[in-house]
């Protein structure tokens, strides 16, 4: 015959409880799976989409390409018009490529983790620590030059 709540013993209460709790988070788990599964898969899918749609679009700028010299060379000998075309995205791509170094010259790197692995160190070693510390330290003209500021994106 099953006890009632007000019978049972604090360990079997609590044994339940540690099953019901083990359960709940197996089951959990489980659906975290099949939920990143299922999504993985659609973002497989999508991915596959768009790479198709990409090669779609760079034929359709070949061929966009073509039509434009065809059309020049109404105007002017065959071999200027594709010149033309072609001089036109090898100046698109230079700009792209320029545009790009600037972005990466705008790199702060990853300042914050080494100062981060640099205190680290000095609580690791604070003998160490104190002898960097003097030697690094600015002069009375320069208190404050040592400071990095901090960007909103966190760098």
């Amino acid at each position: 015959m099953p006890q009632t709540p007000e019978e049972e013993s604090l360990g079997s209460l609590v044994a339940q409880a540690s099953n019901h709790i083990s359960t709940l988070v197996r089951s959990e788990i489980e659906l975290a799976k099949a939920e990143f599964r299922f999504d993985a898969k659609r973002v497989g899918t999508a991915g596959g989409l768009f790479a198709a749609a990409a090669f779609m679009a760079h034929l359709c700028l070949i061929l966009a390409s073509f039509t434009i010299a065809y059309a020049l060379s109404h105007w002017l000998p065959d071999w200027l018009s594709f010149l033309i075309v072609t001089v036109f995205y090898l100046v698109v791509a230079a700009l792209l490529v320029f545009i790009g170094v600037r972005r990466l010259k705008g790199l702060a790197g990853m300042k914050r983790t080494a100062r981060s692995i640099k205190d680290l160190k000095e609580i690791a070693s604070p003998e160490e620590a104190e002898a960097v510390a003097a030697a690094t330290e600015p002069s009375a003209g320069q208190v404050g030059l040592h400071r990095e500021p901090v960007s909103r994106d966190g760098t």
